[in-house]
């Protein structure tokens, strides 16, 4: 009997890809923001902040695997009014599962068919889930208590993210009723985020006043690594999203390091003209908001519109964490690493931006038909009236208030079974009371 290594439907570039990019996601995470997390913080939070972001990756890909991703990208289940919000939960585990033909029932219509196995999809969408939660974190160092986190992680991975990934991406009814475009995660992963941890910040409260005072990077060299495997790990975020090696792809890569290197410059500059000197942690930020702008439009703008992406994304979200969180009633909520505007905001605009600088003739997906060019977006300044903009508006809207009820209601619950924070002898001590072990044996047997 003649043996074939894959069936006729796989193409091992696409796969090849797929799998790459998805790897190079998952590195953003371990170690990217574990580095970064562990790097940025005081000394006596390093292994704390690094735990959370470890924790929350092993954690997401269990339940994603159990229930969570069927409802996010199986067959539609929860329907309010005619909306399908979520999919049928189920396990995705068995042979003939994960080796066949990837598909997303609802969304299948609106792409080609998928050259590679299920079990290429799922894994890709499990780093693009356990980096949102990962994300979130970061408004909470230095204060939550580990074992709220702990069950934190998977419930609001069950409850609120399945729900934003469904609406837009699993075919549910913001993709196919208001066609919200969000190419890679904008508002699905960022705005999530950035929502998500502000609400949680304040519901669990700040750090102690010690640590709001002074609380600088115990290690910038160490933060640069975390930032760096970020930024060219961004490169499977947004390339891998059309879910093809096709030459928006390429496009899309190209893209995301256009906008993230001008989101730096222009950060830089805003730090210098204000400050007096050029910050690290200040390009840092800039990258990272640079990174999520142009998540939502990385395959669908052009070169100039990846420039002016980065542009807003270096001006409006240094102006949310420099003037607009700093004011009195902002300074309330303790976001540790300004999640809020380096993500939540940076993702707002991003998405908004779509619908201005969208250009239909970048092509997602290449037509056959003699009228029809393919699948691509078009926003004001080519010719869209507004209704795109308008639909992104719809998309941001959703996603900001369920992200924030929901966020709210699971960590009151949560906080009728544990402390959602710390108590003040361990906030005081950080790592060695939390776990029994710090980051640097300097001056111990270990050193």
């Amino acid at each position: 009997m003649a043996l074939v290594p894959s069936p006729q439907w796989l193409d091992t570039g696409d796969n090849a890809w797929q799998l790459a990019a998805a790897t190079f996601v998952g590195l953003q995470s371990i170690p990217g923001l574990v580095v970064l997390y562990g790097g940025v913080v005081k000394k006596k939070w390093a292994i704390n902040s690094a735990f959370m972001a470890m924790y929350a990756f092993a954690s997401v890909l269990v339940v994603w695997i159990l229930f969570d991703y069927n409802m996010a990208f199986g067959h539609a289940w929860l329907s309010i009014f005619g909306q399908t919000f979520l999919g049928v939960p189920g396990p995705a585990t068995s042979a003939a599962y994960i080796t066949g033909q990837a598909i997303v029932p609802e969304a299948a219509s609106g792409m080609p068919s998928m050259a590679f196995p299920m079990a290429t999809l799922i894994y890709f969408q499990f780093v693009f889930a356990a980096i949102t939660v990962i994300i979130l974190a970061g408004s909470v160092l230095g204060r939550m208590n580990f074992t709220a986190w702990m069950i934190f992680c998977p419930v609001w991975m069950t409850v609120v993210y399945t729900v934003g990934a469904f609406s837009l991406w699993g075919g549910g009814w913001l993709a196919s009723n208001f066609s919200v475009a969000d190419f890679s995660g904008g508002y699905v992963i960022h705005l999530a985020a950035g929502t998500s941890g502000f609400v949680a910040a304040w519901v669990i409260g700040p750090r102690i006043q010690a640590d709001r005072d002074s609380f600088p990077p115990n290690s910038l060299l160490v933060t640069l690594v975390g930032a760096g495997i970020l930024w060219i790990g961004w490169n499977g975020f947004n390339g891998g999203d059309p879910y093809f090696a096709n030459a928006d792809a390429g496009a899309a890569v190209l893209n995301t390091n256009l906008a993230t290197a001008v989101a730096l410059l222009v950060w830089t500059i805003m730090d210098k003209m204000s400050y007096g000197k050029p910050s690290v942690i200040g390009a840092v930020n800039g990258m990272i908001a640079g990174l999520v702008a142009i998540t939502p439009g990385a395959g669908y703008v052009d070169g100039w519109g990846a420039i002016l992406i980065g542009i807003v994304a270096g001006i409006i979200p240094w102006l949310s964490m420099n003037k607009f969180q700093k004011l009195p009633f902002m300074q309330k909520v303790d976001d540790t690493l300004s999640v809020f505007s380096t993500h939540g905001i940076a993702g707002l605009c991003g998405g908004l931006m779509v619908g201005i600088v969208a250009n239909g003739d970048m092509l997602q997906y290449i037509g056959t038909d003699k009228e029809a060019p393919g699948i691509s977006v078009t926003g004001l300044l080519y010719g869209d009236p507004g209704i795109q903009l308008w639909h992104q508006v719809i998309g941001a809207v959703f996603i900001i208030i369920y992200n924030a009820i929901l966020t709210y209601i699971i960590l009151k619950v949560i906080g009728f079974i544990v402390p959602l924070r710390m108590d003040e002898a361990t906030l005081k001590v950080g790592d060695d009371a939390v776990h029994g072990e710090t980051a640097y044996a300097i001056g111990t047997e270990g050193d």
